[in-house]
């Protein structure tokens, strides 16, 4: 009964959003005139489940269909401790197809003092000052933009950029009246604090007025409805989906998919009962139906909330203690309960893994589920697997930062080899973190 379900996403995430679509389209015709007219910035920003992701989704699919080259990359809740995080996803994938002398051609004088940072190059010795790693990344993308034009980035969930990635970001806007680039950012509203707040503010005012994404009439909640559970769905039934939902985009999808597996007939009678539908869906309601998925599904959930990024069913299995065979199958069921689902291949990079959770509103839920010690005990398990894959201390220190040191000098000696490397690639605030 869910097969239907992406194309009901798809619609429920762009429904009455004629406008935003249409400032979108007409700033990519506008950079695809003239490579040497300045770059703008798009700033869209709204609740959780809004439909932030599917406006940027359509944002790049507009770009690609007008021959421009488009790139992407989110921030993430747990991740906003890694240095680089978001500008590395933007721009690894296209400087690593680069020949080696061609990424030294585009970097030029910049590669050693830039390439650090965004993963392309080992890091000196000593500290590197993080004013110049900047200004390099900026260089790199004004030559890329001159190599791959049209060109549009597309930066979703920048609450939960990483604060050098946002420094980063706020000397290119502040440089695009000299490089031809769309940038286009969404975020909510009062997720960022201190230093991240202030970069963002600053970026806002860089794109000018910034666009409030608002959740749907009824009516067009009305029409979702029919088009998700049948056109008998009656009057009563569909405003009650609104009043439940209050017009949410995912809210509504997840609460049609509730309706549908549970064959709930669309119809005043039944409304009484989608309170209780909804509430299964989202907060500690989620976090019970995982429950019922058995124990090994939980722990496995748990794992994959731990990780974030590069979720495989190998690596959830070693931290949830739990045979392959057997996350396998519980993979399988947190797949078919909407809870995790696979990547999209169109926003797909090196470091993905072969899962990712539906929607950053479950990872959220499920993460703050979890007890104290067993969170931290995974946080453990996992700095060892990815120091053991060969990335490093910096890599590691995200997880290792979270584990209660206790005077371990084996994790002392791992966070300031971690600090070391932040120092090296130009983020102080990483090492302190780490130290």
């Amino acid at each position: 009964m869910t097969e239907a379900r992406p194309g009901v996403v798809a619609s429920a995430s762009l429904w009455e959003r004629d406008a935003e679509v249409a400032a979108i389209a007409e700033a990519i015709d506008e950079l695809c005139v003239d490579e040497a007219s300045p770059g703008r910035v798009l700033f869209f920003t709204g609740d959780a489940g809004i439909g932030k992701t599917a406006l940027l989704a359509e944002a790049r699919r507009i770009a690609e269909e007008r021959g421009c080259t488009a790139w992407y990359a989110r921030g993430g809740e747990t991740v906003t401790s890694v240095p680089f995080n978001v500008v590395r996803q933007l721009l690894q994938p296209a400087l690593l197809s680069l020949m080696e002398e061609e990424k030294r051609e585009y970097l030029g004088d910049w590669h050693d003092i830039a390439g650090p940072a965004l993963g392309l190059a080992e890091p000196g010795e000593g500290p590197a000052d993080p004013q110049g790693v900047c200004d390099g990344i900026v260089a790199a993308v004004n030559r890329l933009v001159r190599r791959t034009w049209p060109l549009v980035l597309l930066i979703d969930d920048a609450h939960w950029a990483d604060q050098e990635s946002l420094h980063w970001l706020t000397a290119l806007i502040a440089r695009l009246h000299e490089m031809c680039v769309l940038v286009v950012v969404a975020r909510r509203p009062g997720e960022a604090t201190g230093e991240r707040a202030r970069s963002l503010a600053s970026i806002a005012a860089g794109a000018g007025p910034v666009a409030k994404i608002r959740a749907l009439t009824p009516e067009a909640t009305a029409g979702l409805t029919r088009k998700a559970v049948g056109e008998h769905a009656d009057d009563p039934f569909c405003r009650e989906v609104w009043a439940v939902t209050g017009g949410n985009p995912y809210e509504t999808v997840e609460l049609l998919a509730k309706v549908r597996d549970s064959e709930l007939a669309p119809v005043e009678d039944s409304a009484a009962e989608l309170r209780a539908l909804n509430r299964s869906a989202r907060g500690t309601g989620l976090v019970d139906r995982i429950k019922e998925l058995g124990v090994e599904a939980t722990r496995f959930a748990w794992a994959a909330a731990v990780l974030h990024t590069g979720i495989t069913v190998e690596t959830a299995a070693r931290l949830a203690t739990l045979p392959v065979d057997t996350a396998t199958e519980c993979a399988e069921r947190l797949k078919n309960a909407r809870i995790l689902t696979q990547p999209d291949p169109a926003n797909r990079r090196q470091d993905d893994g072969e899962l990712e959770f539906v929607h950053p509103l479950i990872a959220t839920a499920v993460y703050d589920s979890m007890q104290p010690g067993v969170r931290t005990a995974m946080h453990g398990v996992a700095a060892t697997v990815v120091a053991e894959s060969g990335r490093g201390a910096a890599a590691a220190s995200r997880h290792l930062i979270e584990v209660h040191a206790e005077g371990d000098p084996d994790v002392v000696e791992r966070l300031r080899a971690a600090a070391t490397e932040h120092l090296a690639v130009g983020s102080p605030d990483g090492a302190r973190r780490c130290l």
